[in-house]
């Protein structure tokens, strides 16, 4: 029996759910990087990296291919890079009305 469309995009939002996945696909919207650039970008553990590289791929949001030894990720389509900015442009907009919120309330004290 196929997965119902909402349990499968409860599943695509649980794999983004975690700070250092969306800092991989934020670098990756920049372009295919090699795992040694990852790592120098964020700052992480080797083992953690390739922890959450993996569920990535998983999901199929990224892939891999070998460059020599060298292994090179980038996104699955740009798809994966729209939806970043879509998230941006949402998280923007809920900021901005807080904003708004916040100097209303400061004016009213």
């Amino acid at each position: 029996m196929p997965v119902p469309l909402y349990q499968a995009k409860a599943e695509l939002f649980k794999t983004l759910g975690h700070p250092l996945r969306i800092r991989v696909l934020e670098l990756l919207c920049e372009g295919p990087r090699q795992v040694r650039e990852l790592l120098a970008a964020i700052e992480v553990e080797a083992p953690n990296l390739s922890q959450q590289l993996a569920v990535l791929r998983r999901a199929g949001l990224v892939t891999a291919r070998r460059d020599g030894t060298t292994v090179v990720y980038e996104l699955a389509g740009a798809d994966v890079s729209e939806m970043m900015r879509a998230a941006r442009r949402i998280l923007t907009e809920l900021l901005a009305d807080q904003y708004e919120l916040l100097a209303e309330l400061e004016q009213t004290r």
